[in-house]
C-alpha cells in the first residue's frame, strides 16, 4: 500500500509498467470535468473509473481485495476515509473470490485507516484488502485499474 500526494507520484512509476500511463490520466487537466463513466486508458488493461459517491459508514462496508489489478485511488473533492489490512491477515472471507468482478469482500476490520483527501491518492496492490468510500459526505474520485501482469 502507497499512500501520497499526486506530485509525488513520479517516484513510483518504477514499480510497475502501468504506472505511468495511469498517473498521466490522473494528472489531466480536465479530471474534474470528466463525466462519471468507465474510460479505457490502455485496453482492458489499465481503465480509469469517475466515480461521484455518496460516503458510507463503516458499518455498511467491509474489506475488499483484488488478484488481477492494482488500484490506485485518487480523490478529487470530498474526504475517503480508506481503511486497509495486509490480506495475509484477513481470517474472515465474506464469501468466494469473484473472477468476474476481481474481488473479495472480508469482514475483518481495518489495521489502518487513511484520510485520503483532495489530490491524494492511495494505492492497493493485490496484497492489501481495503475498505474504500467511508465518509458522511459526498466523494468525488477516479480509480485507475492497472493489470498485475
Amino acid at each position: 500500500m502507497i499512500y501520497d500526494i499526486l506530485e509525488n507520484s513520479d517516484r513510483y512509476v518504477v514499480l510497475h509498467e502501468g504506472f505511468a500511463e495511469a498517473f498521466a490520466f490522473l494528472r489531466r487537466p480536465d479530471l474534474r470535468e470528466l463525466a462519471v463513466d468507465r474510460y479505457a486508458i490502455d485496453g482492458d488493461r489499465i481503465i480509469a473509473m469517475v466515480a461521484r459517491d455518496q460516503g458510507r459508514d463503516i458499518d455498511e462496508a467491509q474489506l475488499e481485495a483484488h488478484e488481477k489489478f492494482i488500484d490506485i485511488q485518487m480523490v478529487l473533492d470530498g474526504l475517503d476515509g480508506m481503511g486497509w489490512r495486509p490480506k495475509a491477515l484477513c481470517r474472515q472471507p465474506a464469501g468466494p473470490y469473484d473472477p468476474d468482478e476481481d474481488i473479495r469482500f472480508y469482514a475483518d476490520p481495518p489495521a489502518a485507516w487513511l484520510p485520503v483527501s483532495p489530490g491524494m491518492f492511495a494505492i492497493f496492490f493485490p496484497e492489501d484488502a481495503h475498505l474504500p468510500l467511508v465518509s458522511s459526505g459526498l466523494i468525488h474520485k477516479v480509480v485507475v485499474k492497472v493489470a498485475v501482469g
